[in-house]
């Protein structure tokens, strides 16, 4: 398959740092156990930005709910994610939504199945969680769903590609019936043309939600090798992979410049795509990726 794409001199030209642009609306990635880390993003983020908040694992939920609150109080808008296969059951789910909510003023989740290989109850999809009703009786008026631009292997090696965008209409679908706002955010990936063409797979499919794209933030190449290793990250990262076949490149720090500079224009140029904002993942560490958005929005 081709995977490139043009990029025209058009609607982007006209601005002086479209990157920059693009990046001031950007979005971030933290877990709990970052909490002590949260004042840089007071420093570093605009005012009301949305901080999303990983489970990494299930015993961390604790960690999750007092970092939600935190970012509240630091005056930003908390995301929690809540990954079905650490969900044990409805009366679980109903506990940590009403914390959410009761703690950090909560209106806005991400929805994913997440990684574990097995679930610990008895959920091990996000629609199910969204068939419960409890997002709504909570008061959640956005809900993000995970997109997965070039794959996920945990699904579709059991039931296929196709299962993927099927999913993906079956949530689009249900928000729609809901009345609840909805994006996507996706999967970390390092090239804007897997990105485009996946985008307009999902406009084709009647999918329009927005798409909020995962930055990789600077980091050393076997930082990002790690990563892309554990997430199953698809095809964008042979770059990435190649990269580490050089042992003396294995430190080298690799920053995501053109991959952003190629998604604001496509942000700009192609709107019918809705490639809304970058989705920073500071796996490089917090200074690093602070200090490159400050030199790519000069």
């Amino acid at each position: 398959m081709d995977t490139s794409v043009k990029f025209p001199p058009t609607a982007s030209a006209a601005m002086a740092n479209p990157t920059a642009a693009f990046l001031a609306q950007a979005t971030i990635e933290v877990t709990g156990k970052q909490i002590e880390k949260f004042p840089l993003l007071k420093d570093n983020m605009p005012a009301g930005a949305t901080v999303f908040i990983a489970l990494i694992e299930a015993q961390d939920l604790d960690a999750q709910i007092n970092a939600c609150a935190e970012l509240r109080k630091l005056g930003f808008e908390p995301v929690p994610h809540v990954p079905a296969r650490f969900v044990r059951d409805e009366a679980d789910l109903d506990n940590r939504l009403a914390a959410f909510r009761d703690k950090a003023g909560v209106k806005t989740v991400l929805a994913l199945g997440g990684g574990a290989p097995e679930p610990i109850g008895k959920f091990d999809a996000a629609i199910q969680m969204m068939r419960t009703g409890l997002f709504q009786k909570h008061g959640i008026t956005k809900m993000g769903i995970a997109g997965h631009p070039e794959g996920n292997p945990d699904i579709t090696k059991k039931h296929g590609e196709e299962a993927l965008l099927a999913a993906l209409s079956e949530k689009n679908a249900w928000l729609k019936t809901n009345g609840i706002e909805g994006f996507i955010a996706t999967q970390f990936l390092f090239e804007a043309g897997p990105l485009a063409l996946w985008a307009q797979s999902l406009r084709t499919a009647g999918i329009d939600l927005p798409v909020y794209v995962g930055i990789p933030g600077p980091a050393t190449i076997k930082t990002l090798v790690k990563y892309a290793a554990m997430c199953g990250v698809g095809n964008s990262a042979r770059f990435i992979r190649k990269q580490a076949l050089n042992i003396t490149k294995l430190l080298t720090v690799s920053e995501p410049t053109e991959f952003v500079d190629q998604l604001a224009k496509l942000h700009f140029d192609k709107p019918e795509l809705k490639i809304a904002a970058p989705h920073l993942y500071p796996f490089g560490g917090f200074d690093k990726l602070f200090d490159w958005k400050k030199r790519s929005m000069a």
